[in-house]
Parts: structure tokens; C-alpha cells; sequence
């Protein structure tokens, strides 16, 4: 109908800037009159696999989670990419071949794992070769995964906060922790590098579960030892059981014990008191793993990343130990 190749037709399509303006308009006309849309499973038959994101993750209501899945839909979006998304309901054997095996089909189009935890890498480590596909790490990346990885440094943000608190006059900084794929994450390490740069004493980290109840215990062991007076929690949900914890325990926030969280969650600003934490931009890296994995579908160089830094945001919920 347009009288020109298909060739030409598909570098329309695909926006492609080898074509002249008038063409282009010319073939969108035709386009438009004929009321013709591209059909995705043809193309993939096509090209091998699909015009699609799969996003391979153990969780989507944690804040961290939701926000990269609310990124990679903002991105993806704007591609023109429907995304969609697998669970890995744990790090079991059997769990993590399903959601290999799942996607290593081509209607799952690229891949982005989130491989915060033990489930989401034990599945990125088991995706075949061929499988286009990117991760969003923990801060450095795994070890002995050769895919793109993309993560917000956390550990000058944690060094930060790790100081500020020290620079308020308290003798050294508890770490309540989550988690952690590597054992070693930037937020723990950050921390660890401000109490020994200081020359002040280390701590035992406290662990906790992704779960509020077991940062509550983790609270009320360290709430119960009158020396600790400043606690930095591994994301804002730790940071509001152990405050509760120590409300619990007559100690007052700031006055006997300051806090600083981590995330930067909704509603945190306005808590009672206003928690210090560090901001991070999730958004953020769920856009910057849908620029990779389409650079990884389309053969594509890489493009380069530059994501904003976390940044500390201080409130209320830090101040000065009374002596």
C-alpha cells in the first residue's frame, strides 16, 4: 500500500533514523489508514525472541522491591515492552530450575532478575547462556555471574550516616542488619568502615529477617543494654520496630538512643519522631536494568549507567547522647 519495501516499513516501525522524514510520514499514513498493528508473537518467531521484559523476583511488597518493579514498568513502558513477572517462591532446587526453565522459553523476551537475596541469585546463576537477562544486585555485584549487574552503591551513604552519628558525640554506632546475598552488602560494610576509619569499637552486628517481628527481638536485645545510644538499621521497617522496642523499654528517640533507617520509605518524614535515613533511588535502577536487558535483546552495545547516589536525609530520630 505504501508502495515501498518491507525493509523500509520495519525501520519505521522500529523508529529507525535511516529513513527520510517524508517517507516515514508517508508510511504512517498508510499505517493509520489500514489500522495496522505490529503482531508481537510473529515477531518473535522472527527475530528468536520476544519484544518483552520477565522480571524474575522473591518479593513485591518489600519497598526496595516494589519500587525497582515500579522503575522497570515506568521503562519498560516507554519502550513499548509488556512486562511481566515470576515469583521465586524460595532458593530450593526445584524453585529456582522452574523459573530458569521458565524463562529460558523466547516469549519471556529479556530478563531482569532481582537478586537482592539467596532465591533471586541462585536463579541468575541457573539461567542458560543464551537467555538475555540482567540483574539488580546488592552493592558489588556476585561473584562468579557474568551478566550485566547493576546496583546503588550503598556503602559511602552507610559510611555517612555511620559518621554523622559519631559526629554527634556517641562513643560507637549498633547495626541492626538485613539480610544479605553476599554477607559482606555496602550498607553493613559502610558502617564498618566509619566505626574503624574512627578508631572507635566494633559492634557485633545484630541480624534480622525481612520480617518487622524479628527487627522488634533485634530491638529489644539492644534496648536492654543502657550503652548502646545510637543504632543504625538496615532499612526504614527495622528502624520502626526497634523504635518500638526501645519505646517499650522507657528509651526515648532521640534523647536516650538515636536511629537512622535506610530507604527512604513513604511516610517516614512524618513519624514521631521524623526518622533520619538514607534515600534511595529504586526507581531508578528498575530503569537503568530495562535500558540493559534492551540492549541485551536488541545486540546492542551496553549503554553507560550513571545512577543517582543514596544520600543521607536527616531528621528528627538523630541527636546528641545526653550525658
Amino acid at each position: 500500500m505504501a508502495g515501498v519495501s518491507y525493509q523500509t516499513v520495519s525501520r519505521v516501525l522500529n523508529e529507525s533514523p535511516r529513513v527520510r522524514p517524508e517517507t516515514r510520514q508517508h508510511v504512517l499514513d498508510v499505517i493509520d489508514r489500514l489500522g495496522y498493528r505490529p503482531n508481537r508473537a510473529a515477531r518473535a518467531l522472527n527475530l528468536g525472541r520476544a519484544g518483552a521484559v520477565t522480571v524474575l523476583t522473591s518479593d513485591t511488597v518489600l519497598y526496595g522491591y516494589a519500587r525497582v518493579l515500579q522503575g522497570i514498568e515506568e521503562a519498560a513502558r516507554v519502550e513499548g515492552l509488556p512486562v511481566g513477572i515470576r515469583v521465586i517462591e524460595s532458593d530450593g532446587a526445584a524453585e529456582v530450575r522452574a523459573a530458569a526453565e521458565y524463562v529460558g522459553d523466547a516469549s519471556a523476551g529479556g530478563v531482569i532478575v532481582v537478586a537482592f537475596d539467596p532465591a533471586g541469585a541462585a536463579v541468575l546463576r541457573a539461567l542458560a547462556p543464551e537467555v538475555p537477562a540482567v540483574a539488580a544486585t546488592e552493592a558489588g555485584g556476585l561473584s562468579g555471574v557474568d551478566r550485566r549487574m547493576i546496583y546503588l552503591d550503598e556503602r559511602p551513604a552507610a559510611r555517612e550516616a555511620t559518621r554523622h552519628l559519631l559526629g554527634l558525640g556517641h562513643a560507637t554506632v549498633h547495626h541492626v542488619a538485613i539480610p544479605s546475598e553476599t554477607g559482606t552488602m555496602g550498607r553493613q560494610a559502610g558502617w564498618r568502615d566509619a566505626l574503624e576509619e574512627a578508631g572507635v569499637p566494633v559492634p557485633s552486628v545484630v541480624t534480622a529477617g525481612w520480617d518487622v517481628a524479628s527487627a522488634y527481638r533485634a530491638g529489644c536485645e539492644l534496648a536492654a543494654d543502657r550503652a548502646v545510644t545510637a543504632i543504625l538499621c538496615g532499612n526504614d521497617d527495622i528502624a520502626l520496630a526497634v523504635r518500638r522496642a526501645l519505646h517499650e523499654a522507657g528509651r526515648d528517640v532521640p534523647g536516650d538512643v538515636s536511629i537512622v533507617g535506610f530507604d527512604d520509605v513513604p511516610g517516614c518524614a512524618y513519624w514521631t519522631p521524623a526518622l533520619t535515613t538514607v534515600r534511595m533511588n529504586f526507581e531508578g535502577l528498575g530503569r537503568a536494568c530495562v535500558a540493559a536487558v534492551v540492549a541485551e535483546i536488541t545486540g546492542e552495545p551496553q549503554p553507560l549507567i550513571s545512577l543517582e547516589e543514596p544520600q543521607l536525609v536527616i531528621r528528627e530520630s538523630s541527636g546528641a547522647p545526653v550525658l
